[in-house]
């Protein structure tokens, strides 16, 4: 079993939680199960980013740091577990990590197109502050809101019930679907963004066990398309530069943006499976639990 494998078994198994799980009544035992803890988490989680999503200046902000006291308090205190994967030690590495994979991932990604004919970029040149910082804000908030819920909660709830392989399934095509009511939406982009994002995301958190490291990886993922100006997930940005699109929607990702692009999706695929192979070999695969058990 890999060190981080160890860690979240303690955390997972240790004396607080089977003393907790002997009593408390069912109501008690229901809230301790991996699905009572992630749907308690997704509850509060999701309402803190229903407040503060789309605030202005730093609310959004505000907003991811008030998410991170609530998953913290779900984890702790309803589902008696310590979290290891929002340790404040080596926080800072992880989001530049990841941030610069999410940099070069959609930097690649759109060199590529526009190599292709796909895109073509006009400078903006209005407000460059503004726009700077009211992306930063705002993809802040979106990053680690939806990374807790995604991978923090979903994803380790689900790989206690039914094993890594399953979790990281579920929470892709989940991740897929959660995209469908953007505009521009439609089953290809689903299917994209589950395969892209929701595997490649879902990868890096089973690779370092890190929300640091996905929540980087995301911020700069979103903030890079926003300020070039390409669309996020069907949401137009106000960017530093404006887009023309020229050709096949397979080749630029038409309305809804890069992410229905072919390229990033062949990208995603292969670095998510090259991310499951170094986390196979770390021993942080877990395996499916056996019944009974």
């Amino acid at each position: 079993m890999g060190m981080k494998s160890a860690l979240r078994h303690r955390a997972d198994s240790g004396p607080d939680g089977d003393r907790e799980g002997a009593g408390g009544g069912r109501l008690g035992r229901i809230a301790r199960s991996p699905l009572g803890w992630m749907l308690t988490g997704m509850a509060g989680v999701g309402v803190v980013s229903g407040l503060t999503a789309t605030g202005p200046g730093p609310v959004p902000v505000l907003g991811a740091a008030a998410a991170v006291a609530v998953y913290c308090y779900v984890m702790r205190r309803v589902a008696r577990r310590a979290t290891p994967e929002i340790a404040r030690s080596g926080a800072g590495r992880e989001v530049l990590l990841g941030g610069a994979i999410g940099l070069g991932f959609i930097l690649v990604s759109a060199l590529l197109i526009t190599a292709f004919g796909g895109y073509s970029f006009n400078w903006a040149g209005d407000g460059v502050m503004s726009v700077v910082w009211t992306t930063i804000a705002l993809q802040i908030g979106a990053a680690v809101t939806e990374e807790l819920l995604f991978r923090g909660l979903a994803l380790q709830a689900l790989e206690q019930l039914w094993g890594s392989r399953a979790a990281i399934v579920i929470t892709s095509v989940f991740f897929g679907v959660a995209h469908l009511s953007a505009e521009g939406a439609n089953a290809w982009s689903g299917l994209a963004i589950a395969l892209e994002a929701g595997a490649l995301l879902g990868a890096a958190f089973l690779w370092r066990r890190s929300i640091w490291f996905v929540v980087g990886l995301h911020f700069a993922w979103n903030t890079t398309e926003q300020l070039l100006g390409i669309p996020v997930s069907g949401h137009a940005p106000e960017g530093l530069f404006d887009v023309d699109v020229h050709g096949s929607a397979l080749l630029t990702g038409g309305g809804f943006g890069l992410e229905a692009s072919i390229i990033p999706v062949l990208m995603g695929v292969a670095i998510a499976a090259t991310m499951l192979v170094r986390a196979h070999r770390n021993g942080d695969i877990e395996p499916r639990p056996r019944a009974g058990r």
